[in-house]
């Protein structure tokens, strides 16, 4: 499907339901661009633009564990940063918010909206990854200088960091509010992660009123800590996430059980390290409340439990500011353990030095490190120093990129390269894949039950493997959403 000069559209032989080669002209009237999270799971960022020439940005997240064309697509959004009026941030993971001060820094200049857990939670998961990018370009450059190549600056500083908090503005669940005479916007609880949201809006424009609803990343209904996805309004058109679009997650057994089973088998029994990759929100607050379980039930190994990432520190204890957040479960807990998240044996480690020293310390013990796809942070190099040893075990507890260091060894590598040096795979890689803060298409599916497909205009799936997106748009036609697209990366389409 290709666009006249006139802006009318001319069909080609494109299937129904992959128009991802569609190119309308610049007389369409509202149109939506993907410029993340398009056939593949990371950079979520989709740019709304009303027929007054207004913009509106859904997320601006960070692409993770791409390969070497990781910092080509960090460093080209696709669109003028400048130009967007006002953002709306669905929650605060990285590859959702990571890209935050880049969009100040290129010349955003407007207001950025989320809940009030998200704004709390975002100003130190961006200070942090200033951080890391401030970290990560030194090495990368010693490497450039040696090859004679100029050096590269970093996406963003820490002061860019703290110069786009000024930005954000805090909004509760289930209230609409106006951001100007064109949108009305209200979120609904996503359950994924204190604070996550799915992003519903009313679109105002020549006497019509256009409702558009971004899933941001919808999370499980039977999560251990937060309550379920609300329910949502009808929509005329929808973007929904995929990450699990086709698979079902194991609720055979439950997480406590499964990490006394790798605890009881790589501490106890081989004596070594059990290494954890974890995303400092979310993954280890989880992880955390599942050990502080198996204390309770008396079954927690005598061992010492290290959280290595001074960002999860922060991170639970913002966590435990919303406990209204939690479900029905976690608050009866709180009647007797004001602590759900803490347990004998359990010890912080902030400074970098007591991070290298549990290299030099012989198992067993377990270190929970960010970041979950292990492609940077902390648990790199927890992982570099001891992967090699086959008495250690590097657990896996949600979902990595396939090109991330922990998609690699969830697909059985057996050498990988860390910081430029390749390490035989000797230690054990085990998956606990109930873990994941994603729902699966059961979830999803629930997620969109709400809506009558006969009233859904379009649907896209975003934030997904292509493979895993293209099984899930069948999956949803055969539940009667007529229009179901897979949209490619920068593409843009017009909505009415």
């Amino acid at each position: 499907m290709v666009g006249s000069d006139n802006g009318a559209l001319i069909e080609t032989n494109v299937s129904r339901h992959d128009k991802s080669f569609c190119v309308h002209t610049k007389n369409s009237k509202m149109k939506i661009a993907f410029h993340g999270a398009a056939r593949t799971v990371t950079g979520s960022k989709h740019l709304l633009t009303l027929n007054n020439g207004k913009k509106y940005l859904l997320d601006c997240g960070m692409f993770q564990g791409m390969g070497q064309q990781t910092d080509a697509l960090n460093r080209n959004f696709g669109f003028d940063a400048a130009s967007v009026t006002t953002m709306i941030l669905s929650h605060a993971h990285i590859d959702h918010c990571g890209l935050i001060p880049k969009l100040v820094k290129d010349g955003f200049n407007g207001k950025i909206y989320c809940t009030p857990a998200t704004k709390e939670l975002t100003a130190v998961m961006l200070e942090d990854s200033a951080g890391i990018q401030e970290n990560e370009v030194k090495y990368e450059n010693k490497k450039r200088a040696h090859e004679g190549l100029p050096y590269l600056p970093p996406l963003y500083t820490t002061e860019d960091a703290l110069a786009a908090a000024d930005h954000f503005v805090a909004v509760e669940y289930d209230q609409w509010f106006t951001i100007d005479e064109n949108i009305e916007v209200m979120y609904s609880d996503a359950g994924h992660i204190i604070g996550s949201a799915a992003v519903h809006l009313r679109i105002h424009e020549e006497g019509k009123t256009t409702r558009l609803t971004f899933s941001g990343d919808v999370g499980r209904y039977r999560d251990v800590i937060l309550k379920s996805p609300a329910t949502f309004d009808q929509a005329d058109y929808i973007l929904i996430e995929s990450t699990y679009g086709n698979s079902l997650h194991d609720s055979a057994t439950t997480t406590p059980d499964q990490l006394l089973e790798w605890i009881e088998k790589a501490c106890l029994q081989k004596k070594g390290k059990l290494i954890i990759p974890a995303f400092s929100v979310g993954r280890t607050q989880e992880l955390l409340f599942a050990l502080n379980q198996l204390e309770i039930e008396r079954r927690l190994p005598d061992l010492d439990y290290f959280v290595d990432s001074p960002l999860s520190v922060k991170a639970t204890e913002i966590v435990k500011h919303y406990p209204q957040y939690f479900n029905k479960t976690i608050q009866k807990i709180l009647e007797q353990d004001n602590d759900p998240f803490g347990f004998k044996g359990l010890k912080f480690i902030k400074s970098v030095d007591e991070s290298k020293m549990l290299n030099f310390r012989n198992g067993p013990f377990v270190i929970i490190s960010a970041s979950g796809m292990a492609d940077a942070g902390r648990v790199k190099h927890h992982i570099s120093n001891n992967i090699e040893n086959s008495r250690n075990t590097i657990l896996l507890t949600g979902y990595c990129e396939p090109h991330s260091l922990g998609g690699k060894l969830m697909a059985g590598a057996k050498e990988v390269h860390i910081y430029g040096v390749d390490h035989e795979v000797n230690a054990e890689i085990g998956s606990i894949r109930s873990m994941s803060a994603h729902g699966d298409y059961d979830d999803l599916c629930q997620f969109l039950a709400c809506q009558d497909p006969k009233q859904v205009k379009r649907l896209f799936v975003v934030h997904g493997e292509y493979k895993v997106q293209l099984e899930f748009q069948q999956r949803l036609i055969s539940k009667g959403f007529a229009d179901v697209e897979v949209p490619e990366m920068h593409y843009e389409i017009g909505l009415a």
